[in-house]
């Protein structure tokens, strides 16, 4: 029997960085909204049983139409976000009913995620407990001081900058974020909450379309990526 995988999609955020007067998950792209984009995805993987949306309080009536209308069959609970991201992960992490063996998160604002790098990351979880799709740094990265003064260079061959999905073993993740929470840490990714209790932790490479909307520009080029990728299924 197939492990049971559970998706959290963290999409609570307010992205002032947008400059618009809607949450950017409601912002269209190619013609429907960027959130429901980012659900088909989750919704016709084979490897996900279920959905969970953890939204921004007084937004959830929004997404339950968006639900109806675009018939997201797999979503089985819409939940109010918390103060930081990682209050809202573990509110849908707790939402989840009747257990899973394995959970994968999400954010919202990545609508182009693909159906093989979720199956490659619910696979190397299985493998190993956690799992981070990651992509190779392109720039150089300065460690910056006070005054704005360099205090070194590190080495590119060894960065790789973190996207999502991310997955894990129930219990693992369950055990890191209610230990990060005792201990009041707030980790900048959900796997960190892993290592930082020395879990092992897979790198699953990703892709650099996989962008999360934060800025105008990103909204610009995923229009270009999307419209690219139609006209090749066309």
């Amino acid at each position: 029997m197939a492990d049971k995988c559970v998706a959290i999609i963290p999409a609570a955020g307010q992205g002032k960085r947008m400059n618009a007067s809607v949450n950017k998950q409601f912002l269209s792209l190619q013609g429907m909204p960027v959130i429901v984009h980012t659900l088909r995805v989750f919704d016709e993987c084979a490897a996900v049983d279920e959905i969970i949306l953890v939204a921004a309080a007084g937004e959830e009536h929004f997404y339950r139409k968006l639900i109806t209308e675009y018939e997201i069959r797999k979503l089985t609970g819409i939940v109010t976000g918390g103060r930081e991201r990682q209050d809202s992960v573990y509110n849908g992490v707790l939402s989840i009913r009747g257990g899973c063996e394995i959970v994968i998160i999400h954010d919202g604002a990545r609508p182009l995620i693909t159906q093989d790098l979720i199956l490659k990351t619910i696979a190397a979880a299985q493998e190993t407990g956690a799992a981070v799709v990651c992509v190779p740094v392109k720039d150089t990265i300065k460690v910056v001081g006070e005054n704005q003064r360099v205090k070194k260079t590190l080495d590119r061959q060894l960065l790789w900058q973190a996207q999502t999905p991310q997955a894990f073993r129930y219990g693992i993740f369950i055990e890191a974020i209610e230990s990060a929470r005792a201990d009041c840490f707030m980790g900048t990714d959900d796997t960190s909450l892993v290592e930082r209790l020395g879990g092992d932790v897979k790198v699953v490479p990703g892709s650099y379309e996989n962008l999360k909307i934060t800025t105008p520009e990103d909204l610009i080029l995923a229009e270009a990526i999307m419209a690219r990728r139609n006209k090749q299924c066309g």
